[in-house]
Formats: structure tokens, C-alpha cells, sequence
């Protein structure tokens, strides 16, 4: 099954907000968040989280990295549930502090307020439209971390880099749920496996098959979908095939473009966003990232071709 709304999708998973950009919540006996969405979409989130827990608040709030569509609604939530504890990686810690990081966040929280505000069904008389609010970290996560639960749940911890540097995944085992988000790729509206590394492709491959050792009856990415069952394994495997193909392609194209980031950038825009009919990243964000993947593999190319030629 592959269920793209919000609501329940299995043994107390739910989907919060909207399914481009969820906040995922686990209704236990201690309930906890994973992921905090946009900045803009913190009242519709509280709303269909509360109307879950009615009188019950969340405990924790575990993030998967610091991206605005990720940890967006982070500041808001602290206000919304008091003793809420924030919880991610040290490096994520460190970046929500630096201000060029926080201005970059504020600039892309306001962008997305135009495209979701044209979505059928999103009431935005309750988006919040101030700008975007830093937070701090109150829990330091590590690899391999095992975080106890009440009623005999545990979160562990996944060190995933690749997508970025802080990329952290977390694994309900008493459940088989996964929220890895970007760590796995991300599956478009189309039917594509988005490759999602920016930082480092050959630490992306090696999370990505890390995940996929796992025994995953619920994996949640980024945006959109969410897999349960024989579909978990269906898509890890169609991921690393697309990771695989992306690079190839990507440096077959710059072997064709004589080495032109911009022109293979547009190429794979073309195939890989402009027949997207959304919803979808803003375009500024996805030119963004996308220079990013592209720029890694033509260094990474240019160091392979090094190495040979001193070898």
C-alpha cells in the first residue's frame, strides 16, 4: 500500500497537516512527533495532532534534519505543547544557530506560503505568515542511540548522511516504522525516485542501503508517501537503482555538456521537475539542490579522473 493523505496509516502513525510536507505522529502511551513541516502550516498541524491526542500532548519531537520544510513548524510546536523536547543530531543543533542558516530558512518558509495557499483544501486564514522563528535542540541524538518509550517503545537512531551532513533516521522496531525521509530518495507525483544526496553521494548510497538491511513494515519519506508492506521493498530497491542511474546520467551529461553545471542542471530539470504537476518543491529550492547534486558528482568525477591518471 502507498497511502498519500493525511490520517491514520498503521498501528498509530499518523499524518499530520498535509502529506506534501508532514509532521508524522506516533499515538502511544507517550506519544512523539517526527518532523515538524513548514513554518507556515504550525496552526493546521497542532489542529489534526490534537484532534488525535484530544487531551494528550506530545512528548518529544525527534528531526531529521534542519531544512525549512522539515524542521519549519519547530518553534511554533514548543509553543503550542509546553514541555515539548526537541530532540536531533549535534550538527543540527549547531546550524539552527547560524544566521545565515536562519535567514536562508525565513526566505524559503515565506516563498511557500504563495503555492500552498493556491492548494484546494488548505484553509489559509490559519497560516501563520510572520516570519520564521529559530529554536534550540534539547536532546543531542548519536548513532545507534535507543531512546525508551512508555508502553515498551523505543526510538533508535540512525546516523544517514548523505542528503545532508546532520541526516539522522529513526526505527520503531516493536512496530517496523521507519521515518528516514531524504535519507531513502523521495518518490514524485510521477512515479520517480527523487536521488536526494547533497553533501556526499557515496555516503547517501551507503545510508540508503543501510536502511534498506532493515525490517521495514511502515517507512515514511520526506513528502508525500508513505509505504507499508511489500512496497517498503519494492521502493529501496527502485532507489538504489535511481541513485545509481542519476550519477551515471549526470556524468554522461557532463561529458556531453563539456563539463557545464548550468546546462545539465536545465537537462535534468527538464525531466526530472518540468513534468512534475505538482504539488511540489518551489522552484527556487529545487534549482538550489539540484546545482548542489550535480556540482558533488562533477567534483567527485574530477577526482576519479585524477586518481586514475596518478595510479
Amino acid at each position: 500500500m502507498i497511502f498519500n493523505k493525511t490520517g491514520l496509516v498503521k498501528d498509530g502513525l499518523y499524518v499530520t497537516g498535509f502529506a506534501w510536507s508532514p509532521a508524522y505522529l506516533l499515538d502511544a502511551e507517550q506519544p512523539v512527533l517526527f518532523e515538524a513541516g513548514f513554518y507556515c502550516m504550525g496552526r493546521i498541524y497542532e489542529k489534526t495532532i490534537r484532534e488525535v491526542l484530544t487531551n494528550r500532548t506530545p512528548d518529544m519531537l525527534f528531526l531529521t534534519h534542519d531544512h525549512y520544510d522539515h524542521c519549519g513548524a519547530t518553534a511554533y510546536f514548543k509553543k503550542a505543547f509546553p514541555g515539548l523536547k526537541i530532540a536531533a543530531s549535534h550538527r543540527a543543533s549547531e546550524i539552527i544557530r547560524r544566521p545565515n542558516a536562519q535567514k536562508l530558512m525565513g526566505t524559503l518558509s515565506q516563498n511557500v506560503i504563495k503555492l500552498i495557499t493556491a492548494m484546494d483544501g488548505i484553509d489559509a486564514s490559519m497560516l501563520i505568515r510572520e516570519p520564521f522563528e529559530p529554536f534550540e535542540v534539547d536532546m543531542i541524538l548519536k548513532d545507534g542511540q535507543i531512546i525508551k518509550l512508555k508502553g515498551d517503545l523505543s526510538v533508535q537512531v540512525f546516523a544517514t548522511p548523505g542528503h545532508t551532513r546532520d541526516m539522522f533516521s529513526y526505527y520503531i522496531p516493536e512496530r517496523k516504522i521507519l521515518i528516514a525521509t531524504e535519507a531513502a530518495g523521495i518518490r514524485d507525483q510521477m512515479g520517480h525516485i527523487i536521488t536526494e544526496f547533497l553533501v556526499d553521494y557515496d555516503a547517501y548510497i551507503t545510508s540508503l542501503k543501510r536502511l534498506a538491511a532493515l525490517d521495514v513494515e511502515v517507512f515514511c519519506q520526506g513528502h508525500h508517501f508513505v509505504f507499508v508492506g511489500q512496497d517498503v521493498k519494492d521502493f529501496f530497491a527502485m532507489s538504489i537503482k535511481a541513485a545509481e542511474y542519476f550519477r551515471t546520467d549526470v556524468e554522461n551529461l557532463l561529458q556531453h555538456e563539456e563539463g557545464s553545471i548550468e546546462q545539465v542542471v536545465q537537462r535534468i530539470k527538464a525531466k526530472e521537475y518540468d513534468t512534475n504537476p505538482g504539488p511540489k518543491q518551489p522552484e527556487e529550492a529545487y534549482l538550489l539542490n539540484l546545482a548542489t547534486r550535480v556540482t558533488h558528482l562533477a567534483e567527485r568525477l574530477q577526482k576519479s579522473s585524477e586518481s586514475g591518471v596518478r595510479s
